[in-house]
């Protein structure tokens, strides 16, 4: 049962048994952020610690990892997968004058904070957590337990989404999957993949994206970018890749007005291999036929969700690039001590204004968008172009085709080698040739480089943002590779003015290794 308390949502459930307290163990776990507080409260013998003990081997992975119980060392630190985490216990503290010498002022930075019998620390507590407690339920049985949780803060609405998710899951049928959460990208959304009776599935959590701040004629940056604000252009376009015979997940149960889906499951293997990873020819030159496949069709800007239900994909227009490209002024100048002035932002804007004409004027397709290797499965057991796994396609537009054969060639994540790029780009232009003896090869490779350089320059803003905004430096690492796309992409004689602004106005990026990371 979910309750808004003063402050907070509250959530009760009754839990049978010990299995049934490891499913809720699972649900907790898959919402927990480096730098949580976990409170546990209860009675002696309620479970805080049966619950903490199954949450910490959980999180390892080890079902056979030591977890004492912290009633007189105080303090146990893990060091785990996702995060490290503190498993304190308080209840032979005389005052919370004590808590200063257990060392909380110098936990691990991110770590996860499970407290139990946090009343010892009263008054103490950040408003910003998640509190537990615990308590007999003998009237349902000898192991139930009736467990009340309450988000508090910023942890109100991550709360609610466990109960949401709890019920999304028990209507699907499949309430019984065991959960393990999965690598997440750079988004918000969060993954999970479930196996029941031997199948396996994923679980996409993306609620609906909320409005940010208005940076241009009152609208926020995702509705002038055309970002997707829910799972619908998901849903909708997964349908459409499949009646096209790509591997897009199969859609297996939605809660659309929540953001909550179960799709196939297209496994790991990536369109990479290696460490670092670094890109497989002939998995590439797969997912080049697959964008041919897209491109020689006549692809309609609206597709059928359900029953007297459609949705109108957007377009690619001109404000969409521009927002974009305008990234590396407010994200990545700034990080490289290099803010442009108002006369270069103004012709910045210019510049590019008139080398995305071309663009705009050319035939178009589905933009997926992001079509590179983290979002490309290898499907060695299916055939042609179905060998090619497609995820991460909810921001799709209507556009120019260079865009994502762009997005491919010159992946933001890894090397392409400019033998292997050049290669793949003739493989795509001949096909395209062959189809229409009229296709406009120059014209073609000219957006192409226009394209790629928009795109690197749109990623080196997103990655600076995500390095000083989002605390992410992780990213910062992939800057050079970036760079040097860039110049690869500028070095067209048709962007040779746009070329000239970069040279006078944008330095490479500072070395990741001599700064933070």
């Amino acid at each position: 049962m979910l309750l808004t308390t003063t402050g907070g949502a509250s959530v009760t459930v009754t839990v049978a048994n010990l299995e049934a307290m490891v499913a809720f163990m699972t649900d907790i776990a898959a919402a927990l952020e480096p730098g949580d507080l976990v409170t546990l409260s209860g009675d002696l013998g309620a479970g805080k610690t049966t619950f903490a003990r199954a949450l910490i081997r959980y999180l390892a992975d080890d079902d056979a990892i030591e977890v004492p119980s912290p009633t007189f060392t105080f303090v146990q630190t893990y060091a785990l997968p996702r995060f490290a985490l503190v498993h304190a216990d308080l209840y032979r503290l005389s005052g919370a004058s004590e808590l200063a010498e257990l060392g909380f002022d110098d936990l691990p930075e991110g770590a996860v904070v499970l407290l139990e019998w946090p009343d010892r620390a009263a008054g103490l507590l950040p408003p910003d957590r998640l509190d537990i407690a615990f308590k007999l339920a003998p009237q349902a049985g000898p192991e139930a337990r009736n467990i009340r949780y309450v988000g508090y803060g910023a942890f109100a609405p991550r709360a609610e989404r466990i109960a949401q998710i709890r019920t999304f899951l028990d209507e699907s049928g499949v309430g019984a999957a065991e959960r393990q959460r999965m690598q997440g990208d750079a988004s918000t959304r969060i993954f999970e993949r479930l196996a029941l009776n031997g199948q396996s599935m994923v679980l996409m959590n993306a609620p609906r994206r909320p409005d940010g701040p208005a940076v241009r004629d009152g609208k926020p940056y995702s509705a002038i970018a055309h970002l997707a604000e829910d799972v619908t252009p998901y849903v909708a376009m997964a349908r459409g890749l499949r009646d096209r015979n790509l591997s897009a997940p199969e859609i297996l149960h939605a809660d659309l007005p929540r953001g909550l889906l179960i799709m196939e499951d297209l496994g790991e293997n990536r369109v990479v291999e290696g460490e670092p990873p670094a890109p497989v020819a002939a998995r590439y030159e797969a997912a080049v036929d697959a964008l041919i496949s897209l491109h020689r069709r006549r692809l309609p800007e609206t597709l059928p969700l359900a029953p007297r239900l459609n949705y109108r994909l957007p377009r690619y227009d001109i404000d969409a690039f521009l927002i974009e490209a305008e990234l590396l002024l407010d994200w990545y100048l700034p990080s490289q001590d290099a803010p442009p002035s108002d006369d270069a932002r103004n012709t910045f804007g210019a510049l590019w204004r008139d080398a995305l004409q071309p663009a705009l004027d050319a035939p178009t397709t589905w933009v997926l968008r992001d079509y590179h290797s983290p979002n490309l499965l290898w499907l060695a057991d299916r055939t042609d172009i179905a060998r090619v796994g497609v995820l991460d396609f909810q921001d799709a537009l209507i556009g120019p085709a260079a865009y994502d054969v762009a997005s491919l060639l010159q992946d933001a994540r890894v090397d392409v080698p400019e033998n292997l790029e050049v290669a793949l780009l003739s493989r795509y232009v001949r096909a395209r040739l062959r189809d229409d003896h009229s296709f406009d090869t120059a014209g073609f490779t000219r957006l192409y480089a226009t394209l790629a350089a928009q795109r690197a320059t749109k990623v080196l803003g997103i990655f600076a943002r995500l390095d000083r905004r989002d605390g992410k430096p992780q990213y910062l690492r992939h800057m050079p590779r970036l760079w040097d796309y860039l110049q690869r992409a500028l070095a067209h004689p048709d962007l040779a003015l746009l070329a000239e602004w970069y040279v006078a106005n944008v330095p490479p990026p500072a070395d990741p290794a001599a700064d933070r990371l």
